[in-house]
């Protein structure tokens, strides 16, 4: 598997963690953005948003446009698949105790 491919895994579960970590499970785009940075996983923003509307596609998060920005919240599904209690296929399972 491609080193672009294990990043785009760790991408996913990345962004899900983010919103995971916010006390009502959303947060924008911009800011997640930032969070990516944090995590030397920058993306430009067409690829990010294109990642959160897979994310939406896989009923982990929902999406709500507001001007040019997104606001992202976690699904109960999407909250599972950080805590390791459901699987995707193309997200990084997350490591015993996370």
């Amino acid at each position: 598997m491609a080193l672009a491919e294990f990043e785009k895994k760790e991408r996913r579960l990345v962004i899900l963690r983010l919103l995971a970590e916010d006390t009502d499970y959303r947060a924008p785009s911009s800011l997640i953005e930032r969070g990516l940075e944090m995590y030397a996983l920058s993306t430009s923003r067409d690829n990010l948003h294109t990642e959160l509307f897979w994310l939406k596609e896989q009923g982990l998060v929902t999406l709500d446009e507001i001007a040019t920005v997104y606001v992202v919240t976690l699904t109960q599904r999407g909250l599972d698949v950080t805590k390791g209690l459901a699987t995707v296929p193309g997200v990084k399972r997350p490591g015993p105790g996370a």
